[in-house]
């Protein structure tokens, strides 16, 4: 029988096994995820308790860039929640889109505690850009900085096609480089 016994009991329970990922963070330390978690991005909890969160970014990069923007946005508005859109990554190296959502529990410090909760995106758009289902194929592999042969080699694609859906995305995000492009895919917010 599951013990549900105080509020205690019953409130851990309901983090364990929310079927929405949920992992909780000392600055971008993980002290704790639920069983989500674990699916979602294929990692034991054992994996993950004590390590940085970087573990489940597809590049320090990503890992930085988000961090930095996260922490100075919740720190100039005050805001104790942030949410975006965002490019994450499975023990299994399968870069997935994610919607991410946090809170603080430190105003003064915002990474100084933080519950976040993540959620796959399936839809076939960013939350700003309409994305058809080959240029979601082709956007993560682009802000792994493949280069056209690559990502058309993994997709059984022509390099000139990934050319042609590379330039559609450089279009579509307004953006005149592929320094941009990655910018634009790994922020898309």
């Amino acid at each position: 029988m599951i013990d549900t016994s105080s509020p205690e009991k019953a409130g851990l329970l309901a983090f364990r096994e929310s079927p929405v990922a949920h992992l909780m963070v000392r600055y971008r330390r993980i002290i704790e995820v639920n069983a989500a978690l674990e699916r979602l991005f294929g990692f034991d909890r054992n994996d993950l308790i004590g390590r940085s969160v970087q573990r489940l970014y597809p590049s320090i990069t990503d890992f930085k860039r988000l961090g930095e923007t996260c922490e100075a946005q919740m720190r100039e508005s005050g805001a104790t929640a942030w949410e975006d859109e965002r490019f994450m990554q499975t023990r299994g190296a399968e870069v997935f889109w994610v919607r991410a959502r946090g809170v603080t529990l430190s105003l003064e410090d915002p990474f100084a505690l933080m519950i976040w909760a993540f959620d796959r995106v399936d839809e076939r758009h960013y939350r700003s850009v309409r994305l058809t289902p080959r240029e979601r194929e082709i956007a993560p592999l682009i802000g792994q900085g493949l280069t056209s042969r690559m990502i058309g080699h993994q997709l059984g694609i022509s390099t000139r096609t990934v050319e042609t859906h590379r330039a559609r995305l450089m279009k579509k995000f307004g953006v005149h480089n592929t320094a941009e492009l990655v910018s634009q895919i790994v922020v898309a917010v």
